[in-house]
């Protein structure tokens, strides 16, 4: 098992797609899914669940209790919302789904977070609190299903679908491992009737699901955890590297998220598919963007649809005013930076993409070329990433300052190994981007000839092998 650290005496062991544990867990659950319980979808979905909580349990299974505690009561709620007919007692049981969900979030998140800054308040003042600091481990996963059960509740209260009477099917779409401490972040209106849908083996989806999780595999252990090396050593010491160092980790710590998060995105989807079920798609090569909008058309997808279903659009949207339309917008983009941790530097990037959606929507178009563009949204972005990567809004604008005026002298390659295999990574995965994004038809991976496909597989598979960083990091997104 993988020591990802230690708090107050307890372990944290997470089971991930790229490590050893997961190559043994998948392929006895999918062989006992698809050989003695293909007939059975009831017995399938036990498979699933029992499958999901020791997925999750292998972590820490005493937060098992938050994802039964939140299932049982967005169930029951769901069921009281659809025999309720009184208007108001039905906004009550949202309500209350609502304070409970966000409750536990709140607490388990934010709640250090809003400590220190309530002391740091009366710190300014010339006041000093003496608060004691609990502390407090985030559950995996917390703000992905939080977001995923409120769905539910908030999808029945408007009847859009009606509640479910499943009580193992609705917990095992709370807890579906494939998604469940990373996302997608699944509507229930799109997931959960698939657990009551009888499933089928078809070659055709195992197969793209093994490829899913393949390429997804290729963009976590080749190109993220190989940049993570050089980035992590820049960003740890912004005070001695040079304006141009600190760009050049800015620029693969880009590279390094994407990968990181689209990958683990492909492995879940992929993973999902082998047992027929599909995920949405949650990443369209984001850096080929031509504008903010499209770029978060493309990035995190569930997520910022999420957002826009149930912050943005009951705020008014844009059926308001142009000032309120854009307050909305900008606070959106500043709750959902709010979202990604308990932290000023994620409100700060929050704010900034807010700005960007606000100015761009809201101000005099001027026409460019699509590749001047598609570099003005990079680059923006990566300014943005900077408060995202660095530990506190001070070292982000240190790190900003220097790269704006060029400051220092010299540019550190570190490891020239690592540096040179991490711009061959970035390369391969821009060229399959590209392939992907114009020509997919070039795609290798599926290309209509069987002995092609063959040796791409072969080829990805000796290059991850050869070129891959197998200390099995944890993906970026499991702190959110």
């Amino acid at each position: 098992m993988l020591l990802l650290g230690r708090i107050n005496g307890i372990n944290l062991n997470y089971m991930l797609f790229n490590s050893i544990e997961f190559a043994i867990f998948l392929p006895v659950v999918f062989l006992l899914y698809w050989i003695p319980l293909k007939n059975s979808r009831k017995n399938q979905n036990i498979l699933l669940l029992l499958s999901s909580y020791f997925f999750y349990g292998w972590w820490d299974w005493r937060f098992l209790s938050l994802i039964l505690f939140s299932s049982t009561v967005d169930f029951l709620i769901g069921m009281k919302l659809d025999s309720e007919v009184n208007s108001k007692r039905r906004k009550t049981l949202l309500i209350l789904s609502i304070l409970i969900n966000l409750g536990f979030l709140g607490f388990f998140k934010y709640y250090n977070f809003f400590q220190e800054s309530f002391v740091d308040a009366f710190t300014f003042f010339g006041q000093k609190l003496q608060v004691d600091r609990l502390n407090i481990i985030l559950p995996v996963g917390i703000s992905f299903y939080t977001f995923q059960t409120l769905s539910y509740t908030i999808d029945v209260y408007k009847k859009k679908f009606p509640a479910t009477l499943d009580i193992i099917g609705f917990y095992t779409f709370v807890s579906f491992f494939p998604q469940l401490v990373a996302g997608p972040i699944e509507r229930a209106s799109t997931l959960l009737p698939q657990f009551f849908n009888k499933r089928t083996f078809e070659y055709e989806k195992i197969s793209t699901g093994l490829k899913m999780i393949l390429w997804g595999l290729f963009m976590k252990v080749v190109v993220a955890d190989r940049l993570s090396l050089f980035v992590d050593e820049v960003y740890s010491d912004v005070v001695s590297q040079s304006g141009i160092s600190l760009a050049m980790a800015t620029f693969f710590f880009s590279f390094q998220i994407y990968c990181d998060f689209a990958g683990y995105s492909l492995m879940a989807i992929g993973t999902a598919k082998m047992f027929d079920f599909d995920l949405m798609t949650n990443f369209k090569r984001p850096y080929f963007a031509t504008s903010f909008k499209s770029f978060w058309s493309r990035w995190h997808i569930s997520l910022s649809t999420w957002f826009r279903d149930y912050v943005y659009i009951p705020l008014g949207g844009s059926k308001v005013s142009k000032f309120k339309s854009g307050f909305n917008l900008f606070l959106t983009f500043f709750v959902s930076g709010f979202w990604h941790g308990a932290n000023w530097t994620f409100l700060v990037w929050g704010a900034l993409h807010g700005f960007y959606q606000v100015i761009e929507k809201y101000t005099i178009k001027i026409k460019l070329p699509k590749g001047i563009l598609v570099l003005l949204v990079f680059i923006l972005t990566n300014l943005a990433w900077v408060f995202f990567r660095a530990p506190s809004v001070s070292s982000a604008m240190v790190i900003l300052k220097k790269i704006i005026l060029f400051q220092g002298n010299g540019f550190y390659f570190g490891d020239k190994g690592i540096f040179l295999y991490s711009v061959l990574g970035i390369i391969v995965l821009i060229i399959n981007d590209l392939i992907e994004e114009f020509r997919p038809n070039w795609n290798l991976l599926y290309h209509k000839n069987a002995l092609v496909r063959l040796i791409s597989i072969v080829l990805l598979i000796v290059y991850i092998i050869s070129f891959g960083v197998f200390d099995q990091s944890q993906f970026i997104y499991f702190q959110f």
